[in-house]
């Protein structure tokens, strides 16, 4: 423990942003970072608990506590190193987690957690501002080798991992850049694209093969993967949204929350309008947007279309309205039920919640509005939650674009699930145990969001690295690859 009294003296600090009226004038990252000396005094506030919570609340059990620690003495390289023992990629996890060690941290009893993401992020960025983040290629060859399909943070985990264990790794993106969801899923100005192409740099110098534009099950099929490699990693992520019957749903105007991002997202990368959106691009410059789901994915909509220029942006949510702050006693150290505000959020959007959407209203195929109607939650006998219409309650919205941002059912299943012939679990999600994460066809592996279901970066990341571990050791019989 650093300094025995820090929590005590020192009030919680956090990152802050640049203002709404800058930053909506560019697609770049806005938050502003500590000083040096502000991180090291926040890092002081650690009281490296007899029980760390906040390792149970990281789901790649950061070792929270030691890198503070070091952070507080000014051992920022030996805090990089004890970072990355845990993380292959905090530079993502310090952007786009929700942090969920803050909620466990026992200063959030009192509402104070120590600034954990803020210290991770701040730890990375000064390793790479250092040079200190260098490629590190194993001693020697296994002569063993692996594809790996998908190029999202549970992929790349995966095949950095397994890279270093001294496999031969190919990493199959069937997008035309590596990253996945990670690439064009998450807009600039919550993560820049550079900060993945200089960790595929590192990992390309590991030995890393990346295969971008290659569909696998399309351009390239799972026999040919089979017959080439020792072992296959399904690491695709969950693609498949959820869809919301709009009747009539022939109204333009309707699209996916990813179709929408995605478009942006080349955009920003560079892509002239015709690679970007082939089929007709979607823009929300002098429009009345609603979207639909209240998750980050609804936030990241909400941020691209008042970029874009957007006249109004409404946000829907079916649930109530969470409270102000959880009840500590209930649910500390877990993840809370609360309102939160993000920063998309705060650039200006009206949220509603408890709405069902009913129906599309327009004409000529053109839609022009939304019929909503307002829900009552209420507890049935078996302790589920029960919503039901409110009579008289219907109300009209003005909507020229409508986003679905509503979460994934899990994987597309498309060729690449057809061909690979591995079994499901009930969701349609590939089933494998995080034990060895083997699916049911001998050889073949899955771990992220294609087996567990639409996650966090964190938790793809977690599964990522014990995947690659459970792949070397049915390769080489043991492993000395951390969980």
């Amino acid at each position: 423990m650093g300094k025995p009294t820090g929590f005590l003296e020192v009030e919680r600090r956090d990152r802050g942003y640049e203002p709404a009226s800058a930053r909506l004038k560019t697609w770049r990252e806005f938050v502003k970072p500590l000083a040096p000396d502000a991180v090291t005094l926040q890092a002081s506030r650690c009281m490296n608990c007899g029980i760390p919570y906040c390792h149970n609340g990281c789901p790649v059990n950061n070792l929270i506590p030691d890198w503070n620690d070091l952070v507080y003495r000014n051992g920022w390289k030996a805090a990089l190193h004890t970072l990355h023992s845990t993380n292959n990629f905090p530079e993502f996890t310090g952007r786009i987690c929700p942090a969920p060690c803050e909620a466990a941290c026992t200063l959030n009893i009192d509402d104070n957690p120590v600034t954990i993401k803020t210290i991770e992020c701040q730890i990375v960025d000064k390793g790479w501002e250092e040079g200190w983040v260098v490629p590190e290629p194993p001693v020697r060859r296994t002569g063993k080798t692996v594809a790996v399909v998908g190029s999202g943070p549970a992929g790349l985990a995966c095949a950095q991992q397994l890279a270093r264990a001294g496999h031969t790794v190919t990493v199959f993106e069937k997008n035309d850049r590596i990253g996945g969801l990670l690439r064009y899923g998450i807009p600039d100005f919550k993560m820049e694209k550079s900060l993945i192409d200089r960790r595929v740099a590192q990992m390309q110098a590991e030995g890393v093969l990346f295969r971008p534009g290659v569909h696998v099950g399309v351009t390239v099929s799972v026999d040919d993967l089979r017959a080439t490699h020792d072992a296959v990693v399904l690491s695709g992520g969950a693609e498949l949204p959820r869809d919301l019957d709009l009747a009539p749903h022939n109204f333009s105007g309707i699209h996916f929350a990813m179709d929408f991002l995605t478009q942006q997202n080349k955009r920003v990368a560079g892509d002239p309008e015709a690679v970007a959106a082939p089929s007709g691009g979607l823009s929300a410059a002098g429009k009345h947007v609603v979207v639909i789901g209240g998750g980050d994915t609804g936030s990241d909509c909400i941020g691209t279309s008042n970029r874009q220029g957007a006249l109004s942006v409404t946000q829907l949510e079916i649930m109530p309205e969470p409270p102000a702050r959880e009840n500590k006693a209930l649910t500390w150290p877990n993840w809370p039920l609360k309102m939160r505000t993000s920063s998309s959020q705060e650039e200006g959007c009206e949220r509603d919640f408890a709405v069902a959407t009913k129906r599309a209203l327009g004409s000529d195929g053109k839609l022009d509005g939304l019929e909503c109607v307002r829900l009552e939650w209420t507890t049935g006998p078996d302790g589920r939650m029960r919503m039901t219409e409110i009579a008289g309650s219907e109300f009209t919205l003005k909507a020229d674009l409508v986003l679905l941002a509503m979460g994934f059912l899990g994987p597309r299943n498309d060729a690449l699930i057809e061909q690979a012939g591995v079994s499901l679990d009930p969701r349609g999600n590939v089933a494998a145990n995080v034990a060895d994460y083997r699916t049911s066809v001998e050889g073949t592996f899955s771990c992220g969001d294609m087996r567990r279901g639409q996650s966090l970066v964190v938790w793809a990341i977690r599964e990522g690295r014990q995947c690659a571990r459970a792949v070397d050791e049915a390769l080489t019989g043991a492993s000395v690859l951390p969980r």
